[in-house]
């Protein structure tokens, strides 16, 4: 089996220290130096930007010399984020597309990570599978791919609704990012996970835990009640073998959100989701 650093992602919030989604900016106050330093210290062998990371990168280097930052710590896999509203006309959305494209071509990243709104999922997702083959294409263009994570509290809210929007695109460049979190939380058992995906659909698989209840709305609890692995009520090796039994072979992202996880020193804070994560791995290796 691989190595460990070959295998693990810390997916952007897991390495972004005192940062959360939604808040305004999302920017981590971890300088990306001492992040990627703290990233290779701890076996990770990537991890993920936010935009406005990017953004913020952009003040002090280009993203070439992030590419260079980013590998001459051994790092080889790094994911961009995230685009919303790419449905909409294109100038609500395209400066930051444009912005993640560029990111992605430098970086080498394997996809962009693009959501949908909160809201009621509507009954017809039909409306987002042109703009959908639109994105693939363009990425293809650049060298990447597109990677659609449906959320439970959003337009597109289980794997298997995702799954089948990912059949009506039929695009080799579109796909989607499977995140525990959400899978447990819609109630989607892992025989519908086999049964509604394909290995080529699954660009990306993120692991958590959670606890059976759910403290305050979906997405505080998202937000800042996620477990380290095996700290919470979520069968993660069962997942873990489903998604492999599936097809897929990694690596695999880890996304650890939690109040406690982002009070913690970043090297701390990443020491701690390795070292809960590599026990599921063992047995393989």
């Amino acid at each position: 089996m691989p190595s460990t650093t070959e295998r693990f992602v810390a997916t952007c919030w897991t390495s972004a220290g005192d940062a959360a989604p939604l808040r305004s900016p999302e920017t981590s106050p971890v300088p990306l130096p001492e992040r990627i330093e703290a990233l290779a210290a701890t076996g990770w062998s990537g991890f993920g930007l936010v935009l406005d990371d990017l953004k913020a990168a952009q003040s002090s280097m280009d993203f070439a010399a992030l590419n260079r930052l980013v590998r001459s710590h051994g790092l080889t896999h790094v994911e961009v984020e995230l685009l919303a509203r790419w449905w909409e006309p294109r100038e609500v959305w395209g400066t930051d597309w444009d912005l993640l494209l560029d990111a992605a071509e430098a970086l080498h990243a394997p996809f962009v990570k693009i959501g949908s709104d909160f809201g009621t999922p509507p009954a017809d997702l039909g409306f987002m599978v042109e703009p959908l083959r639109t994105l693939a294409g363009e990425a293809e263009k650049r060298g990447t791919r597109v990677a659609l994570e449906p959320v439970a509290f959003t337009l597109v809210d289980t794997i298997p609704r995702g799954a089948d929007l990912m059949r009506r695109v039929d695009h080799p460049a579109c796909g989607l990012i499977v995140d525990f979190w959400h899978v447990y939380r819609k109630g989607t058992s892992l025989a519908e996970l086999r049964s509604s995906l394909t290995a080529d659909q699954i660009f990306g698989v993120e692991l958590n835990d959670a606890h059976n209840e759910i403290q305050g709305t979906l997405f505080e609890d998202t937000r800042d009640h996620r477990c380290y692995l095996g700290q919470g009520d979520q069968d993660v090796a069962g997942f873990i073998r489903t998604m492999q039994d599936i097809g897929f072979k990694g690596p695999w992202g880890v996304e650890i959100l939690s109040e406690e996880h982002r009070a913690l020193p970043v090297q701390t804070a990443l020491a701690a989701a390795m070292a809960t994560t590599r026990p599921f791995f063992e047995s393989d290796e």
